[in-house]
């Protein structure tokens, strides 16, 4: 039994780990960087055809993101996640996909004048098609015996719809482990999510820690604060521009946009309009109110059973195509306009700044966390100007970070969170958090609950039945951007192919004689055929 630590290690985003129980290799999350390395990091050690089982602890692209790319690399195997995440997956890499053939398409409009190598896609829709088909939907708190080796258990971690934490209970030789994968945590008491489920006990907890070494404010009535926002700078005649996460934080801004239409909070402009300007989300929001039973709070579930839609109010419009998006710039009425990415990496959120950000009019509101190296983090930090789709923009725009509202816990939630455990771990492994923050936080949980913390880098590997670390992944720090990818060639394609065929022989090594051999025969046609 072993756990090797591959993406979120002394980082933030890029979350997944790598489990070997028996003869079976497994992913818990497949997620993609965003921003540049700190570290560089280890590649998934094994081929991936070779990995059985992935498993996803919720629908963020930083968690499930890379899942596409290991399809497109030959994996093959079952993908458990729970209901809900399953169906945003099933939106939200493709939507990821759709990202990168557009940008690598625009990157080469540009880039061919100018001699440029050509940019591809680090995978194509089809990919995130084909790996969709082997998502197996889960349900909360019911025991799942993924093989004999292993079974799991998701656990409703509060972060998102659908999010949970993992327990996953692994025999190999006689010997038995319990992990813990904690995925993102939500710190409660936020609209429509419920709050994280309680853990039990564990031998292994692997824990983020996004938010390991502050605490959050006193959340303020977010509604209320929204409004004030609202009213000055609809007053000055500009827009409130929100950059926001399709999936989650766009539902919380309707469910508080809904309360101060319903509560009358702006006389003076209360047929202000809302418009969600992000296909994803449209999408996004449908499947929040397919998931109503099994994932809202019950405050929630009871204004439903009254006829109210929590997340539904007049002036809401919903931005489905290119031109409907375009049109809400020509529109001088002051709005409020939600759009992706929240981070402002992509996606139409870009041409929203590059219409607003000039503007000392409106005001820029960020209601999610900022990665190092973003262009959200960028001007939460106050940079003056930026460059959009070839153009440099002056910052004029008043530009608010609304306090408190975070998917995350804090320090002390989640302290509490592994406080509540029954027995403390043999080991808390501390991931998802910035360089120093994993660390500090692992040095405060071993103080605080006794147990053993580490912080680990990409590239450690830990046996689990000696509570031992085996090998060790690279301490440098890189501090540099992804690269582009440069063009695939067929030939590309083509080793692909034969790596799966690799770890298919592998797999089929206890198959029978006559079987073996008739594969064999199969193979050696197409040589024969190949080498002519």
């Amino acid at each position: 039994m072993r756990l090797g630590f591959i993406g979120a290690a002394h980082e933030v985003t890029g979350s997944c780990h790598f489990l070997e129980a028996g003869e079976k290799r497994i992913l818990i999350d497949c997620g993609m960087e965003q921003g540049p390395d700190i570290y560089e990091n280890q590649e998934i050690p094994v081929n991936a055809a070779a990995i059985d089982y992935v498993f996803v602890t919720h629908a963020h692209i930083d968690h499930s993101g890379l899942l596409p790319l290991l399809y497109a690399r030959g994996f093959r195997g079952k993908i458990y996640a729970t209901n809900a995440t399953s169906q945003l997956c099933g939106i939200m890499l493709k939507d990821s996909a759709h990202i990168q053939e557009f940008e690598a398409e625009w990157k080469n409009r540009k880039g061919q004048r100018a001699g440029r190598e050509e940019v591809v896609p680090m995978y194509t829709l089809s990919d995130a098609e084909g790996v969709l088909n082997y998502f197996v939907p889960c349900p909360y708190d019911k025991q799942i015996k993924v093989c004999e080796e292993v079974t799991i258990c998701f656990r409703d971690a509060g972060h998102l719809l659908g999010s949970s934490f993992i327990e996953v209970w692994v025999n190999e030789n006689e010997k038995h482990c319990k992990l813990i994968f904690s995925g993102d945590l939500g710190n409660g008491n936020h609209a429509l999510i419920r709050d994280p489920a309680v853990p039990d006990t564990c031998d292994y907890l692997i824990i983020e820690s996004t938010y390991g070494d502050r605490c959050h404010e006193t959340p303020p009535d977010y509604a209320v604060e929204l409004a004030k926002v609202l009213s000055a700078t609809f007053s000055r005649g500009g827009n409130v521009v929100i950059p926001a996460f399709s999936v989650g934080r766009t539902q919380e801004m309707l469910y508080h946009m809904r309360r101060i239409k319903q509560e009358k909070m702006l006389p003076a402009f209360a047929d202000f309009e809302v418009y969600v300007d992000s296909p994803l989300a449209v999408e996004a929001t449908n499947i929040f109110n397919e998931n109503v039973a099994e994932c809202f709070r019950e405050e929630d579930l009871e204004m439903i059973r009254s006829g109210v839609n929590p997340i539904q109010f007049p002036g809401l419009k919903k931005s489905v195509t290119s031109e409907d998006s375009k049109a809400i710039n020509f529109n001088q009425k002051p709005k409020v306009i939600i759009s992706a990415s929240g981070m402002c990496e992509a996606g139409r959120i870009r041409h929203h700044l590059k219409h607003n950000l000039w503007r000392a009019e409106s005001t820029i509101v960020f209601v999610g966390y900022q990665v190092p190296g973003t262009l959200g983090h960028s001007l939460l930090n106050g940079v003056r100007e930026v460059k959009l789709f070839g153009e440099n923009i002056q910052v004029a725009a008043q530009i608010l970070n609304l306090p408190g509202i975070s998917g995350h816990a804090d320090r002390d939630h989640l302290t509490a969170w592994v406080s509540a455990m029954k027995e403390l771990p043999k080991r808390i492994f501390v991931v998802h958090g910035e360089d120093s923050v994993t660390d500090e936080f692992a040095a405060h949980l071993t103080e605080v609950t006794g147990a053993e913390a580490t912080a680990p880098y990409s590239g450690d590997v830990y046996d689990l039945a000696a509570n031992t670390c085996v090998e060790f992944g690279s301490r440098k720090r890189v501090e540099k951007k992804a690269k582009a990818q440069k063009a695939k060639t067929v030939f590309d394609r083509l080793l692909a192919a034969g790596q799966r065929l690799l770890a298919v022989i592998q797999k089929n090594k206890e198959g029978t004689n006559k079987d073996l051999a008739k594969f064999a025969d199969q193979i050696n046609v197409l040589c024969d055929k190949w080498e002519r």
